[in-house]
């Protein structure tokens, strides 16, 4: 991994348009720096559930668990990839799966770059101070948003419209997707139960 990858998010940044275009037809991107991205994201955002002040934070440290949280967070960012590649393929989208894997860890960016700060900061400040850490962190999450729906649309040549259908029919795959699986994992544990139920009734009759 050379260093004009590490770096090129931080490109992104200031020049999303063209960093993005950049990502799809120039091969700049990278799968690798991306999932680091995601990673970075949910450490920082459990470090920021758990350890901000308490003058912003109601939560209790000890409820926190920050591998669970971490794994949640990669796990969410591949399901929107999966979801939403799904989705562009039947609706012409120029993207590849890594494209779109790629544009979400990128546009996680400013939060990474603001979280741990933020949670810094929260330590210092007094209770009628509270609104500037919110302020930090609501802004970052709009960046992310506004990164993400630029890098969707540049991926897949699509126009401002049609990339907010693609964003509500991909939450709606989600939905479905979460659901096959949940159906599926009822479906073995009732298989297992079933198997247990025989092995046991064959065990008494012997």
């Amino acid at each position: 991994m050379n260093k004009d990858k590490i770096l090129f998010p931080f490109y992104i940044l200031s020049h999303p348009f063209d960093g993005f275009y950049e990502v799809r037809h120039r091969g700049r991107g990278s799968v690798a720096v991306a999932l680091v991205l995601v990673f970075l994201f949910g450490l920082s955002y459990s470090i920021a559930r758990g350890y901000a002040g308490f003058v912003v934070n109601d939560i209790n440290p000890r409820t926190v668990n920050s591998v669970l949280e971490v794994l949640g967070v990669m796990l969410a960012a591949i399901l929107f990839a999966v979801a939403n590649w799904s989705i562009t393929c039947l609706m012409e989208g120029e993207g590849r799966f890594k494209d779109i894997l790629t544009v979400t860890g990128y546009s996680m960016l400013p939060m990474v770059l603001t979280f741990i700060p933020a949670t810094i900061l929260s330590w210092f400040i007094a209770a009628d101070e509270e609104a500037i850490y919110h302020l930090i962190n609501d802004v970052s999450v709009v960046f992310f948003v506004v990164l993400l729906v630029i890098g969707i649309m540049t991926v897949h040549g699509y126009s401002f419209s049609k990339t907010l259908l693609t964003f509500v029919l991909t939450f709606v795959s989600i939905m479905i997707i979460i659901f096959i699986v949940l159906l599926l994992i009822y479906l073995v544990n009732q298989v297992y139960l079933f198997l247990e139920g025989v092995y046991t009734e064959l065990i008494l009759r012997v």
